[in-house]
């Protein structure tokens, strides 16, 4: 295979938006976009920017070297049965980027010639955003020569490949989601009782961003346990009580605040431990 394979992207979500224009920038062609019928139109704006055709599964040729599926998880296994038998898979490499499950979705092409391989790029994709790949963690598993194609994919990209075990692919999905949904999530939480505490609403991006911000640089910068403050690493017992009787008007952010607190409690640095589980134990 040369060393800058041509690729087609089954997909134009926002996954195969990252990807393609980030492969365009490296140097891989873009042969074409398969879409859905219904999702043709974005297929063409995307096509355009890198130059490649946007079609359905009626018109694909698949004579890209890599097929590479970016696609909903379930939607894999039963993409590729699909497609299997469009073209000749032998010399070619099959990819699809779900982050939970192995290459055995793409079992189908592997009995018919190709070598397959799961290329899970750790990070963020939302509409309007898209995500450059460098220093982004690539997490590999499957064939030795889809493995080795994806690396050198990955490596182009600027990102940081590293090859993991099937068995333990859907841990470290849940990484992620402790990243960025969940921490969504909380944040959401934190803006519900922003608002009870009379918070204006155009005041809570600049109440939040700037220590979030710090948090993430501390954190990132020192790692978690020189990053920890606040009245639990302080053991501040009577204002843990205050926030837990003040929370009662937001049940679920005290309930995330038990959890996280609890958390806190089993791996971080924290004064007056054990008045702070008597506490947390009692939710009162």
């Amino acid at each position: 295979m040369a060393s800058t394979p041509s690729i087609t992207l089954i997909g134009a979500g926002n996954l195969a938006g990252a990807l393609a224009l980030v492969l365009r920038q490296a140097g891989y062609r873009i042969d074409e976009i398969v879409s859905r019928p219904g999702s043709l139109a974005r297929a063409r704006r995307l096509a355009r920017r890198v130059q490649a055709r946007a079609v359905t599964s009626s018109n694909a040729r698949f004579s890209a070297d890599v097929i590479w599926f970016c696609v909903n998880d379930d939607a894999i296994r039963t993409s590729a049965e699909e497609y299997a038998p469009a073209t000749g898979w032998k010399g070619k490499i099959g990819l699809h980027s779900s982050g939970a499950l192995a290459s055995d979705e793409l079992g189908v092409l592997k009995r018919r010639g190709a070598a397959v391989a799961s290329a899970h790029p750790m990070m963020t994709f939302v509409p309007g955003k898209p995500a450059g790949m460098s220093g982004v963690a690539f997490a590999l598993e499957g064939d030795a020569a889809a493995v080795k194609a994806a690396r050198r994919i990955a490596e182009n990209l600027g990102g940081h490949p590293f090859q993991i075990r099937k068995e333990n692919k859907v841990l470290y999905h849940a990484v992620g989601a402790f990243c960025s949904p969940l921490v969504i999530a909380l944040l959401t939480l934190g803006e519900k009782v922003a608002r009870q505490a009379k918070v204006p609403q155009a005041e809570l991006r600049q109440v939040m961003q700037p220590i979030l911000q710090r948090t993430i640089e501390n954190y990132v910068n020192n790692g978690a346990a020189a990053s920890f403050s606040g009245p639990i690493y302080r053991g501040d017992v009577e204002t843990i009580r205050k926030h837990l009787a003040a929370l009662k008007r937001v049940p679920q952010a005290r309930a995330a605040y038990i959890a996280l607190a609890r958390a806190a409690l089993d791996s971080l640095p924290v004064k007056n431990r054990k008045q702070l589980e008597r506490i947390l134990r009692s939710r009162k």
